[in-house]
């Protein structure tokens, strides 16, 4: 998955830009307050104007450290050889779980002590748990963090079910919505969903529909509630509108107004209240059987083994951890508090229903956290496609659930065999992921 705020625009040329940097910076040393500038190495705002607003936040936070960014293979490339070679240069790592949590805990710095030293500023337990990545210690500290979360204009929030509360809907709620909607709209669709090339659908039925209807995201891809949640999703698709395998950002039709009402990124709908916030809602997913699950993007701030400032590398993750600084993030780069911080009232209108919507959906009862697939590195792609094809044959195909999710399974079944990786949350953390 791409940095929150990447565009289609920017994302070759951004990371071009990092690859090169990064080059740059290893070949003349450019490693250490001594001969210049620690070096903090990010999957994280790779595009152009991204970087240079954050880059600016760390002028003013952590003098002293350069900021470089690069893609997902060349940033663990780059930490396993360094650290391997037992000649670190890069001081330290800012990426996503999926990005940092492999590489621990044989090329990351144990950082227990350094959260303790911390203290308690509000972190979710969840979010500390991940940080372990399956060990008893600490391998980075949480920075930041999004989620995907459901939008929609007063046109459509008035043909909530009764009774339904907007905040707290269930999936069956969510589906009568939809299905008011396009009634009360001349039968004409209000939900959309980015079924497109380049939207994030797969992120819906990973993180979202098969972990509230079945508990899991792998270990229960063919079982039973997964054939229920997928000819749920049916349903629901039945009422969205047919354009919907064309979009890839919904804030584009929703602020068109072909679109009412939609679920995606926090970055990908935060423009389409901008003319008008006051009417409109940003709300959390809803629920299924087994709760709420959720995808948070969950970033973190790791130290390499061999860092050439551990001191200087302890300060910057202090201060990017105080909340004054979180929300200084927010402001500038749109990424909400991992820590506890009080939401101003004075942020844009739209980022701030984006983070209501997001601490809902993290504090609710029953809530689950899957996370996008760990450990896959370059075959992330594959199990992504997994997903989409199953949502092509299943929804768009309209082919035989049960015989499609076993042909998937095994397609899946065989990515995970080569790559001999644990499961990620939801789903138990066994040495060997598998399909049940």
């Amino acid at each position: 998955m791409p940095p929150l705020g990447t565009t289609r625009r920017s994302l070759l040329h951004a990371a071009g830009i990092g690859a090169a940097a990064l080059t740059a910076a290893a070949c003349t040393g450019f490693a250490t307050t001594g001969g210049g500038a620690m070096i903090l190495l990010s999957t994280q705002f790779r595009p152009a104007d991204e970087a240079q607003r954050f880059r600016a936040l760390l002028g003013r936070t952590a003098p002293g450290v350069s900021y470089v960014t690069v893609e997902e293979g060349p940033f663990s490339t780059q930490v396993r050889s360094q650290v391997g070679a037992g000649s670190t240069k890069i001081g330290l790592l800012a990426g996503l779980h999926g990005d940092l949590a492999p590489l621990a805990p044989k090329y990351l710095q144990d950082l227990t002590g350094l959260l303790i030293d911390l203290g308690n500023r509000g972190w979710s337990p969840d979010y500390l748990q991940l940080a372990k990545s399956g060990t008893d210690r600490t391998w980075y500290i949480p920075w930041a963090t999004a989620s995907y979360v459901l939008a929609a204009h007063a046109d459509a929030l008035e043909h909530l079910p009764s009774g339904a509360d907007a905040a707290a809907l269930t999936y069956d709620q969510f589906l009568d919505w939809a299905v008011a909607a396009r009634r009360a709209n001349g039968n004409r669709p209000m939900l959309g969903l980015p079924a497109g090339p380049k939207g994030l659908l797969h992120r819906f039925t990973q993180g979202y529909l098969l972990p509230s209807f079945t508990g899991g995201q792998i270990t229960t891809f063919r079982s039973a509630e997964a054939v229920t949640a997928w000819e749920y999703f049916r349903e629901l698709w039945a009422n969205c509108v047919p354009a919907s395998t064309t979009y890839d950002f919904m804030q584009e039709p929703l602020e068109s107004g072909e679109v009412r009402m939609a679920w995606d990124h926090v970055v990908r709908l935060v423009h389409a209240p901008e003319r008008d916030p006051q009417n409109w809602r940003m709300m959390p997913a809803p629920r299924g059987k087994h709760g709420l699950g959720y995808m948070p993007v969950l970033a973190g701030l790791a130290i390499p083994k061999g860092c050439p400032d551990f001191e200087l590398a302890q300060r910057t993750i202090t201060a990017f951890t105080q909340p004054d600084r979180q929300i200084a993030l927010l402001r500038s780069n749109g990424f909400f508090p991992a820590v506890s911080a009080a939401i101003p009232q004075d942020l844009p209108p739209a980022i701030g229903l984006e983070a209501d919507a997001v601490q809902r959906q993290q504090q609710a009862p029953g809530a689950i956290v899957s996370l996008p697939p760990v450990g896959l590195g370059q075959r992330e792609g594959e199990v992504s496609k997994v997903f989409q094809d199953s949502f092509r044959s299943i929804v768009l195909g309209g082919a035989d659930i049960r015989s499609t999710l076993d042909q998937q399974a095994r397609v899946l079944q065989g990515i995970l065999d080569d790559l001999k990786v644990p499961c990620w949350a939801p789903d138990p953390a066994a040495e060997l992921c598998r399909v049940e």
